[in-house]
């Protein structure tokens, strides 16, 4: 029997020590831990792909909470009965005594710790759907206090406003108009529009 663990962070700059800790206070080699640094909307995660290859019947796999396996409810479920029905791999969640595959391997205990992942799974999909609420919230609250998201513009050439006059009154094209400016057209024509709006 070999014993894993997987660690789950949602990005790069997100620090996975705590989790690391708790693996390792339960006996889980560095070697034997898989970490990935990306969002737990599914499990087409390289690390945890690698880790599954590598699990084979009786091994334990230990995980600090059900989110660090995943957040969509669906998926949660699905890879939890690969690993444990088709693998044949014991799961301890450290923050959920309740999901420990290895005790209560009787109808009542599978009966208890299927309910437990059904409830933590829900939990997990629920809080990345209030997640990605919170953050629209954030981006709209912010567009209405006047603060501008993404690169700044740059700033229009310094022929602008007389190639702008040449080519609404007819003396060159669209094209050419693009061109002077060393911009494409349809950049050309909405710097146009916005300049026509404002003046």
């Amino acid at each position: 029997m070999s014993v894993y663990g997987y660690i789950r962070v949602s990005s790069k700059d997100q620090k996975e020590d705590r989790q690391q800790i708790a693996l390792k206070e339960v006996g889980v080699e560095l070697r034997n831990i898989y970490i990935d640094k990306q969002s737990g909307k599914d499990f087409n995660r390289p690390q945890y792909k690698k880790m599954l290859r590598k699990l084979k019947k009786d091994d334990l796999l230990y995980i600090k909470s059900i989110d660090r396996l995943g957040r969509n409810y669906e998926e949660i479920l699905q890879q939890w009965r690969i690993l444990t029905k088709e693998k044949g791999v014991d799961i301890v969640v450290l923050d959920m005594p309740l999901l420990d595959t290895r005790r209560g391997k009787d109808l009542m205990g599978t009966f208890l710790s299927n309910i437990v992942l059904q409830v933590l799974s829900f939990v997990a999909e629920n809080e990345r759907t209030n997640i990605k609420q919170r953050q629209a919230e954030g981006i709209a609250a912010a567009k209405a206090q006047g603060i501008k998201f993404g690169r700044p513009p740059l700033p229009l050439p310094d022929n602008f406003y007389e190639v702008h006059k040449a080519w609404r009154s007819k003396k060159i094209t669209l094209k050419q108009a693009a061109e002077a400016c060393n911009m494409p057209i349809g950049t050309f024509y909405g710097k146009a529009r916005k300049f026509e709006n404002v003046a």
